[in-house]
């Protein structure tokens, strides 16, 4: 009872107590919370409709794409420059599918199964004819072949552990492939029923057909007078805060922005070869030439070089070298030498030695077939025995089937190995096919196996070269690199502010350079590579104007780069002072425009005209209402001009009318209409053709409505 009662009066002591700890446990798993959301919200590349998209499923579609373009160009791995462009199109590919999925999905519109079957047995799209399931007679895409491909395909999972790994890689980066076009047929699909729902929104008639006809048909020849604004000087104009205000209020919906952009100041320092690097390069080159002119191991030579191009142990066309190399050979002859020598086009010293030319074909074919067995003497004991039968007579095809294989004719050209590294093996089978005459048989022995080669066929013979080869590009040093860089460093370092750094750039030899509007879908900082850090930090919420950011090496390691912020715009309409230039230039044009009318009013043809000072004519024929006139004496294409003329009758003088570049006035010397007789499909079909083209801005309303956010820059 004791116990009890003390726990009764310590009872709203307790409350408060556990109150305290509930609450602290709420709190911290409320900021655990917020911390993994906010975790969550950095690691997205973008967002659309609200909808969010992780770089890990970016990078995925970006794989996925990467694939595909592997597998149709046949490269192993892709550059930097090529991953860029691929992200750029995955991105672009990205939103434009989800803006189709969110409007369809509202519209009901869905694209079935069923439909894109039958996409695939009709076999016309675009798309499918960039696939190999062609039909080989015909070229054109073939279901058959495709059905053929998948059922195979099933059939070779269920036993993958017994096909060899080079097949089945094949087979599976070709499934992948189909999988993806699959995909692309139906997004395509969507869009196209997306497009022609919104094209029948918009109708044509007969009216409107007759009055384009009429537009474009109907021509005028006149004389114009024209005074430029170039003869009142913008100094004699004044301009209030109230025009500029009127006048952006006037043109505001062109002052529209999607996104964020960013004004920027920077310094990029190159840093280049010094004199001592080149004297150094100069040493080394003529003593490689030496060596060269002396003889021995010319691989070796060319590999201690530190040459861009490799030797070549076989005799290779002169269009696998660079252009500056290759339109030299047929003019030196065997044993000649072209001592060091400068080569602006790519920055080089050079050396070219011709060992040797030859006449080989550009073109084998031949057919073969591989020996297999137990040991490399089980090996020799049957290919012995292949090559027996084949001197008795025994055809080539059935001694093929007979070892499970077709024997079948393939072409070899050039292009196929020239420029791969070729050593051991591969440089044996090449040397021995392209020595071989038409229908000669050899038996090809390699490090683990043999082969019976014949050739079939030699075509398209061409001169083909031993040359040693030294490109050697003039680089700079460490030290070189070093003494940039502490230079610059101790630049920016005195210099640490905006302002320190506009007054002293110049005088250090740096050069300031400004980019206004640079946007964070960018990928370089004034074009140069490898500046992802520099676009973070200037795209960083965190950076304020006048911020100067911190040195960042970049490009291919040979670029040093320093920015400032200047400016920043956001996404909606960019603010009167931001266009303030733009407003003026207008408000100026606007009020020369007034001025000059004035003296232009009592003008009542075209000699009154010309009697006012800086006033030019000139004679234009075949203007129509449909297209923009060019006057050659003001320089400028002129709208109103072209409107004016086709409303004023023959012999009718009109104006002062305001124009881009003056303020005008015309007299009709002639009226005729264009040899084109009115063809009412044919205006239907180009009516049409114009709604489709403006109905394929639709992408840019749904681009805004989505509220697009793209944070690639943060990753890539």
């Amino acid at each position: 009872m004791a116990t009890l009662q003390k726990i009764r009066a310590k009872g709203p002591l307790l409350v408060i107590v556990i109150g305290l700890a509930l609450f602290a446990f709420i709190a911290e798993e409320a900021m655990r919370s917020i911390q993994s959301a906010s975790n969550e919200s950095k690691q997205q590349v973008g967002e659309i409709y609200g909808e969010r998209i992780s770089v890990h499923e970016f990078q995925n579609l970006v794989d996925e794409y990467a694939e595909v373009v592997k597998f149709t160009s046949g490269n192993s791995a892709l550059n930097d420059q090529q991953l860029t462009q691929l992200r750029d199109q995955v991105w672009n590919t990205y939103v434009n599918n989800k803006l189709i999925e969110h409007e369809a999905e509202e519209l009901g519109l869905t694209v079935t199964d069923t439909e894109i079957q039958s996409i695939i047995s009709e076999g016309n799209s675009p798309i499918l004819m960039q696939t190999p399931f062609r039909n080989e007679q015909t070229g054109r895409f073939d279901a058959n072949v495709l059905k053929k491909f998948l059922t195979d395909y099933e059939g070779m999972k269920t036993k993958s552990e017994q096909m060899p790994a080079e097949y089945m890689d094949y087979y599976n980066s070709l499934y992948k492939f189909w999988m993806f076009i699959e995909k692309t047929l139906r997004q395509e699909s969507l869009a196209q029923k997306y497009q022609v729902l919104l094209s029948k929104a918009m109708l044509g008639n007969k009216i409107i057909d007759k009055a384009a006809f009429e537009a474009r048909t109907n021509e005028s020849d006149i004389i114009m007078a024209a005074v430029p604004y170039s003869t009142i000087n913008d100094k004699d104009i004044k301009v209030e805060e109230s025009d500029l205000k009127a006048k952006y209020n006037e043109l505001k919906e062109r002052f529209k922005q999607t996104a964020e952009s960013r004004d920027i100041k920077f310094i990029d320092v190159q840093v280049k070869a010094s004199a001592a690097d080149k004297a150094a390069l100069d040493k080394d080159m003529a003593e490689t030439a030496t060596a060269l002119a002396a003889g021995g191991d010319i691989a070796k030579i060319v590999r201690e070089s530190g040459s861009t191009i490799n030797y070549s142990p076989l005799p290779i066309s002169k269009n696998i070298f660079p252009n500056d190399i290759a339109s030299q050979l047929d003019s030196m002859a065997v044993g000649q030498m072209k001592a060091p020598y400068y080569y602006a086009g790519d920055n080089t010293m050079n050396i070219i030695k011709v060992i040797n030319k030859i006449s080989a074909p550009d073109s084998i074919q031949l057919r073969q077939i591989q020996v297999a067995g137990a040991d490399m003497n089980a090996i020799q004991k049957t290919a012995d025995s292949i090559m027996t039968a084949l001197h008795n007579g025994v055809a080539f095809d059935s001694i093929a089937k007979k070892y499970n294989q077709t024997g079948e004719k393939t072409w070899i050209t050039s292009r196929n190995y020239e420029g791969a590294p070729l050593d051991g093996d591969n440089l044996k089978f090449i040397k021995t096919i392209t020595n071989m005459p038409v229908n000669a048989t050899e038996k090809i022995d390699f490090t683990q196996g043999c082969i019976i080669a014949q050739v079939t066929d030699r075509r398209a013979m061409i001169n083909k070269y031993d040359v040693a080869v030294i490109k050697c590009p003039i680089e700079f040093s460490k030290d070189t690199y070093a003494k940039a860089y502490n230079d610059f460093s101790h630049f920016i370092a005195s210099n640490p502010t905006q302002k320190d750094i506009e007054a002293k750039a110049l005088k250090n030899g740096y050069n300031l350079q400004e980019r206004k509007d640079l946007f964070n879908n960018e990928h370089y900082v004034g074009g140069v590579s490898n500046t992802r850090e520099a676009m973070r930090w200037i795209f960083n919420e965190d950076t304020e104007i006048g911020n100067v950011s911190p040195l960042y090496e970049c490009g291919e390691n040979d670029h040093m780069l320093v920015a400032i912020l200047t400016g920043i715009h956001k996404e909606g309409y960019r603010t009167m002072e931001d266009m303030k230039e733009y407003l003026t230039q207008e408000v100026i044009k606007d009020k020369k425009a007034e001025m000059l009318k004035e003296k232009l009013a009592q003008t009542k043809s075209i000699a009154d005209a010309m009697k006012v000072q800086g006033a030019v004519s000139d004679t234009i024929k075949h203007v129509t209402f449909s297209a923009s006139a060019f006057v050659m004496k003001t320089g400028s294409s002129e709208p109103m001009l072209s409107a004016v003329a086709s409303k004023t009758a023959a012999n009718q003088f009109a104006g002062p009318f305001k124009g881009n570049a003056g303020v005008y006035t015309l007299q009709v010397i002639n009226k005729n209409k264009s040899a084109e007789k009115f063809d009412a499909k044919k205006e239907e079909a180009q009516q049409e053709s114009l709604n489709m083209r403006a109905i394929s801005r639709f992408a840019n309303e749904l681009y805004e409505k989505a509220e697009v956010k793209d944070n690639r820059y943060l990753f890539f």
